[in-house]
């Protein structure tokens, strides 16, 4: 077996979604048996642009297309995690080790029956909308610190954990 640390990483796009509300969306994988909630993401296809694969990958994963969305803002670096020793070789037909990621912040400006997870090619059974602080508690645990990393990239427009949300608690859970 190659060793991981020779292993290149897989380029990735992620998307923070935001609501009205200032909650972010996050779908529970159709394949991962943990009650684990995660934000839409995806690789990058060979000659596509970062922003461009976030789009796509929002729309594989949810059905919200590109006119439901603004761009708010896109990370200033790309963001990295390592999957696990036990997981290396088992995802990605073992050619990376695991992923470098473009983030990007769009508000969705659409409404909650625009968000469809049975999409052609589903990754999600559930979703709901979630505080972002949530975040890194939500995701499986080797992806939190990436999680803390895209919340501090994003801090300047995300709400203040500390005053109440707008419309609620962000705790309805939503199956599609």
């Amino acid at each position: 077996m190659t060793a991981p640390d020779t292993l290149p990483y897989r380029p990735c796009a992620g998307v923070m979604l935001l609501n009205r509300d200032g909650q972010v969306f996050v779908g529970q994988r159709l394949d991962n048996v943990l009650e684990a909630w995660q934000m839409p993401q995806g690789g990058i296809d060979p000659g596509e642009e970062a922003e461009a694969a976030a789009v796509r990958e929002l729309w594989e994963e949810t059905g919200v297309t590109a006119d439901k969305v603004t761009l708010i803002a896109e990370a200033p670096d790309e963001l990295f995690y390592d999957l696990p020793p036990e997981m290396i070789g088992k995802v990605w037909k073992g050619k990376y080790r695991g992923q470098r990621q473009r983030w990007f912040l769009f508000r969705f400006e659409g409404d909650d029956r625009d968000i469809r997870i049975d999409t052609p090619h589903p990754e999600f059974r559930a979703w709901r909308w979630a505080a972002p602080a949530e975040l890194p508690q939500l995701i499986v645990p080797f992806k939190a610190q990436l999680y803390r990393d895209v919340l501090a990239a994003f801090a300047t427009y995300l709400p203040d954990p500390h005053l109440p949300a707008p419309h609620g608690s962000g705790d309805v859970s939503q199956a599609g």
